[in-house]
């Protein structure tokens, strides 16, 4: 629960927050200092009381702008409609550079494989030049 929650609660809503902690989950409506109207979402008879709830997990909870109940709209005559805003990052994908392959076919081609042998050649008597340690 956010520190902008209704702070009566009845066996319902505790079962609830107690859920929302054994999950790791944070109740969204919470988080934000609202108007009253804002935070009723049922309203009948001259009661008004916050029985809608948005739960999130809490490591997403950065990425919620706001949560709010529109005032004007009602689902049904006493409901009223809960919105949530959330910003989603969209993250690119880095290209993953592959290696260079080794164009076996080109041996075919004389010239190809005249050069290839002089390069393997080279990289042999390289490697038998150098010091042992």
């Amino acid at each position: 629960m956010g520190r902008y929650g209704v702070k009566e609660r009845n066996e319902e809503g505790q079962r609830r927050v107690d859920f929302a902690k054994r999950m790791d989950m944070a109740v969204v409506n919470t988080y934000f200092k609202k108007r009253e109207a804002h935070r009723v979402t049922y309203k009948s008879g001259g009661r008004c009381t916050q029985v809608d709830y948005i739960l999130c997990r809490r490591v997403d909870l950065k990425e919620i702008e706001d949560c709010k109940v529109v005032a004007g709209e009602s689902v049904v005559k006493q409901h009223r409609m809960m919105v949530c805003r959330r910003m989603l990052e969209i993250k690119k994908r880095k290209r993953v550079r592959a290696e260079p392959r080794i164009k076996w076919w080109k041996l075919k081609k004389e010239d190809c494989k005249v050069e290839f042998r002089e390069e393997v050649r080279q990289a042999l008597s390289d490697s038998e030049e150098l010091p042992d340690s």
